[in-house]
């Protein structure tokens, strides 16, 4: 039998609610669950909410084909942000092929699960301001060389481990590193992350198979709704290293055609690179181990238009929050003043209401051009 207690919240006072156990990890997790008599449905959703209500910005870098460099650009989007003074975790949902342990220098790396949930690991803290956490599912397997052999139902669960298991902590940004494909993982995701600010990244290079492929993804969030920040082409070009020259491995003509009819912007270009390739099997992103370089340049743009849309959606959200305050009935703002000390309430009833006053007039600037 499941276990309830009165809720005391202040919108019902009736409500009853399951107990829970307060442990940060899910139940497949605990030693008790067999024994368990308390809501596991209930203790699931708890975990994803009060994760997702500590992450800010979360990004999905995406591409519908393999191969194309959705983990550098993840690894590489992650540090950039992370170099810039945010707080940042790169969650590897790669379940067939998780990288991120290479691309963090935490190969062999494993997690325990403690009562906070399942660690992440806190990577190049002695370098930037605060250290990239990172949750992938090759730090819960005995080899890094272990093929996952999973139904869809195995996935879809992984799925809500990865974001509500893990213990991320307060985070600016989460950068989730996608598989290939639109299937089940992609579909979870997307269902768990339908109230968050989520927008998405696609990773693609120019030659045409390619794009064929990241074609489907697109248009899938454009179907989903999902906001998209635009296409970051990899493998973009070659500098020779004798000459210095520059030269295009694949045609372009098809990739910008195609992201011109689907109103799809090119955030950058990342060239084939040695560096870049070296940078990436030895662990340390270039964004955040060489930032002056070409490579760690070319990203530049994918991490400002990741930080302008955060910010965007920031104050879209303070505009929204402010307007319910404007229109908010004498009852309501009299509950906001509710803990306000009595011999204090009357100012600051006339502060909320000269504030509120002010920002209805700054929301509906053409209401004052009438007066």
């Amino acid at each position: 039998m499941t276990v309830h207690q009165f809720n005391t919240g202040r919108d019902d006072e009736l409500a009853v609610r399951p107990a829970d156990c307060g442990l940060g990890h899910a139940c497949q997790f605990c030693p008790k669950e067999p024994e368990c008599t308390l809501d596991k449905p209930h203790h699931e959703k708890r975990l994803l909410e009060l994760r997702l209500a500590q992450i800010g910005q979360i990004i999905l870098v995406m591409a519908n084909k393999g191969g194309v460099g959705k983990s550098t650009v993840s690894a590489n989007l992650a540090a950039g942000l992370a170099a810039r003074g945010f707080r940042v975790g790169v969650a590897d949902a790669d379940i067939h092929g998780p990288n991120q342990s290479r691309f963090f220098n935490q190969v062999g790396q494993r997690v325990r699960v403690s009562e906070r949930g399942l660690d992440t690991l806190s990577c190049f803290g002695d370098r930037l301001p605060h250290p990239v956490q990172v949750g992938s599912l090759a730090f819960m397997m005995e080899r890094d060389d272990t093929p996952i052999v999973w139904r869809d139902a195995y996935k879809h669960d992984f799925m809500h481990h990865l974001i509500g298991s893990f213990d991320w902590g307060p985070l600016d940004f989460l950068v989730v590193d996608m598989p290939p494909g639109t299937g089940n993982e992609l579909i979870t995701l997307s269902d768990l992350l339908e109230q968050q600010a989520v927008a998405a990244v696609i990773a693609t290079t120019p030659q045409q198979v390619a794009l064929m492929d990241s074609l489907k993804a697109i248009r899938f969030c454009q179907e989903r709704g999902l906001p998209l920040l635009g296409v970051v082409e990899n493998m973009a070009g070659v500098t020779c290293p004798h000459c210095g020259g520059e030269f295009q491995l694949f045609p372009r003509a098809h990739l910008a055609e195609a992201l011109d009819e689907l109103g799809v912007e090119s955030l950058a270009s990342i060239p084939l690179s040695p560096l870049l390739a070296m940078a990436s099997d030895s662990g340390a992103p270039v964004t955040m181990d060489q930032p002056e370089s070409p490579e760690a340049r070319a990203f530049s743009p994918v991490v400002d238009a990741c930080i302008e849309h955060a910010r965007q959606e920031s104050r879209q959200a303070a505009s929204e929050e402010l307007q319910a305050l404007v229109t908010a009935n004498a009852e309501e703002l009299e509950a906001l003043l509710s803990d306000v000390p009595e011999e204090d309430r009357a100012q600051a009833r006339r502060d909320l209401e000269a504030l509120l006053a002010g920002e209805h007039d700054r929301l509906n600037p053409e209401r004052n051009d009438d007066r």
